[in-house]
């Protein structure tokens, strides 16, 4: 992404898209063919979305998003390698 490009607001909310982005290109998720997404969002949500992450423009927020929802996640990784391992009996105390 050029400097400058989307970003705005704190350094440390211009990072968190940028992250994202960086991530997402490094995963190899960003080099195919676009395709063309449409769908309405309430405007409430997507301002509060790009306050969070620095980015001023529509398409780099989806663009985040999906990258977001792409990310593998450790934990259900590791939920779904260890599911049953405890046995029957074990009890959780709480």
């Amino acid at each position: 992404m050029p400097p400058g490009n989307d970003l705005a607001g704190p350094p440390a909310q211009a990072s968190l898209g940028a992250a994202l982005m960086e991530e997402a290109r490094q995963a190899g998720l960003l080099n195919d063919k676009t395709e063309h997404v449409s769908f309405r969002a309430p405007k409430a949500l997507i301002e509060a979305a790009k306050r969070e992450t620095g980015l001023r423009s529509t398409t780099e927020l989806g663009l985040v998003a999906l990258a977001t929802l792409a990310r593998p996640d450790p934990v259900a990784a590791a939920m779904r390698r260890t599911r049953g391992s405890l046995g029957p009996s074990h009890t959780l105390e709480y």
